[in-house]
């Protein structure tokens, strides 16, 4: 499948990975030879960057599905061994929270696509269902993003009691609600709709409003409110 190749300490200098990034940048190295650097030697005939490019290969090239591989699934490539995997596994862990940080930071929420890109690289690569809600004050600045549950492929249990006691210990004016389906398939069902409805009409006993509740997915989201269902 892939082209046995020399050992690439016998490589020439400018080639070699390592001393690629050092005189031309991190930019310049192709993700199969980012990977090389993590991986750090061969197996055999082949060198670090060609098991970075069947890690690549496995995946269709996709990193998010990468990130989505386990550790066995890691260990299946000759020569990916536990330590090798993990360091790919951090590496790429690492990458996500950086990015959820840089979405944090973005701390006004005005619409339904705002909601997403807040809390979308919660779910990301997830392979069960967590349902996270987002707190707002009453000029709809963000003042927490808090985890409810965790549950598996099927679903997860979500009492309403501890969100609205997380709310009012936070002092929040409203609330959104979220969860994933790792389906892929955002629309909401029957369960969804049922827990929906008893929010909000509890919301509003209270005065404590659930402006919306979000489905995330890999490839994008459904929004209860925009589609005329908080109801």
């Amino acid at each position: 499948m892939f082209k046995q190749s020399l050992a690439i300490p016998k490589w020439s200098e400018e080639d070699r990975p390592r001393e690629k990034m050092l005189s031309k940048g991190k930019n310049s190295l192709s993700d199969a030879e980012l990977l090389a650097i993590l991986i750090g030697t061969g197996s055999g005939n082949r060198s670090a960057v060609d098991l970075g490019r069947e890690l690549l290969y496995m995946c269709g090239g996709d990193l998010h599905e990468l990130a989505r591989l386990r550790l066995p699934q890691l260990c299946n490539i000759k020569g990916i061994g536990p330590t090798k995997a993990l360091k790919i596994m951090s590496a790429l862990e690492l990458g996500r929270r950086r990015k959820e940080q840089q979405v944090q930071q973005r701390r006004k929420m005005t619409s339904s696509a705002d909601g997403y890109h807040l809390v979308k690289h919660f779910y990301h690569d997830l392979e069960h269902e967590e349902f996270h809600i987002i707190l707002l004050n009453r000029s709809n600045d963000v003042i927490g993003i808090r985890q409810i549950s965790v549950g598996g492929q099927a679903g997860t249990y979500v009492d309403p009691k501890i969100i609205f006691k997380m709310a009012i210990d936070l002092s929040a004016a409203a609330i959104v609600l979220t969860h994933n389906h790792p389906s892929g398939f955002c629309a909401p069902s029957v369960n969804d709709q049922e827990l929906t409805s008893r929010m909000v009409h509890f919301g509003k006993m209270i005065e404590l409003p659930v402006l919306d509740h979000l489905i995330i997915t890999d490839n994008g989201y459904f929004s209860f409110s925009d589609n005329g269902i908080l109801v």
